[in-house]
């Protein structure tokens, strides 16, 4: 099978290709190297040093046997995207080539800009390119459960049946996304079940959780396959930020009260999730959704679960950047992953252990500033300022592309 991975250099998105890869799946990864140069704009880099695009396809080809083709370039200019998949012709098509970083898109007016016509125009351009091409192209789209937000009811899996004035109908589950990062995943959510109905395409969105884990069997092989580790306010997830904490003798820092609670997952989860979307394709004229989380945590359960398993950590309250319920009712269906046969890893004290260690490893490399919330939900004035901006983030300069 022929299977093109959009984003292919970043965190999810390189394990993922060698994943496939090692299966026997003819590769070939996309980017344009738009996270790296986050890096450079953010001023802080991922915890392990992860080599260049060109030294990982070398290294994996030396390890393994296995080539990996690489595409460089723009999913929000037609010409490449057009380009790209008519030479490829894949089978399937795995969309992780999207700014991520709920945080990055609320900086303000012009990175909340910038999100969303890198995700909704770069996806709207694939969606062309697989009808024109051969819309036999299985979509797996990576989507995230900030689509739903935190209702006070039951999430289900992508649809829930209403009944309204004595009439039943299947329709979209509410949205209620909590930046402009989750409103860019809600456009293109619309823009492929659109694409599907009116085209005949086919689709799975996956509704991540919050991802853990930086090693996979394929990234252990050699230093130079070692994807991301990202910890800084803007980029790292709250797991990552805590393991950092602790490793460096800092208080873990909980946002508001911690009752915020989220779906999780191991990166290993991830690969096998995207693996079975493969495996098990959309119908024609299908757009499915798929909840990809194994566990769900509040903020202050994933804390204390971090403090015990690094020896005892200070545990400090933060006032909360973000607009959200800081206490709420969270339970969210996850069952379609597991009937096509996904065997979960889960969060225990080995799998923590293994971060703190790989933390306290590279903790010279710990940039301490970046841990604090620097950026802010609320407007302070008319005119969208607001205190308290990353340092390093220049909003006048170019994006990287």
């Amino acid at each position: 099978m022929r299977i093109l991975v959009l984003g292919g250099d970043g965190y999810l998105g390189w394990p993922t290709a060698l994943h496939l890869s090692s299966a026997g799946c003819e590769v070939a990864v996309v980017d344009n190297f738009a996270r790296r140069g986050y890096d450079l704009e953010m001023g802080v880099e991922s915890l392990v040093p992860i080599a260049s695009l060109q030294r990982r396809v070398e290294c994996w080809e030396d390890v393994s046997g296995h080539q990996i083709e690489t595409f460089i370039g723009d999913t929000t200019e037609e010409a490449f995207v057009y380009d790209m998949v008519g030479r490829f012709r894949p089978d399937a098509i795995v969309h992780f080539a999207e700014q991520r970083s709920a945080p990055y898109s609320m900086v303000d007016r012009k990175h909340a800009v910038y999100t969303q016509v890198n995700n909704v125009v770069g996806t709207l351009n694939l969606l062309y390119a697989i009808a024109d091409t051969d819309p036999a192209i299985h979509l797996v789209k990576l989507g995230t459960m900030g689509e739903y937000g935190t209702p006070n009811i039951d999430i289900e899996e992508g649809y829930i049946e209403i009944t309204h004035r004595g009439r039943t109908d299947v329709l979209p589950f509410p949205k209620q996304p909590g930046s402009f990062y989750h409103l860019s995943k809600v456009h293109d959510s619309h823009n492929i079940a659109f694409c599907c109905r009116a085209w005949g395409l086919r689709a799975t969105d996956l509704n991540q959780g919050v991802v853990y884990g930086q090693s996979t069997p394929e990234t252990l092989l050699h230093p130079d396959l070692a994807t991301r580790f990202d910890y800084d306010a803007v980029f790292g997830t709250v797991l990552n930020r805590f393991v950092i904490q602790a490793a460096a003798g800092q208080a873990l820092t909980v946002y508001g009260k911690g009752g915020q609670t989220r779906g999780f997952l191991d990166i290993r989860d991830t690969l096998a999730c995207v693996e079975l979307a493969i495996e098990s394709p959309a119908a024609a004229g299908e757009f499915r959704v798929f909840n990809q989380f194994t566990e769900s945590y509040s903020v202050n359960e994933l804390a204390e679960k971090v403090a015990t398993a690094a020896g005892g950590a200070d545990i400090a309250h933060l006032e909360d950047p973000r607009v959200e319920l800081e206490e709420h009712y969270y339970r969210a269906a996850h069952t379609k992953l597991l009937d096509l046969g996904l065997l979960p890893f889960l969060l225990g004290d080995d799998l923590l252990g293994d971060l703190l260690a790989l933390a306290r490893a590279h903790v010279h490399r710990i940039e301490l500033s970046a841990l604090a919330p620097q950026v802010m939900w609320r407007a302070t004035s008319s005119t969208l300022s607001r205190p308290g901006r990353p340092r390093t983030v220049n909003a006048n300069r170019d994006f990287p592309r």
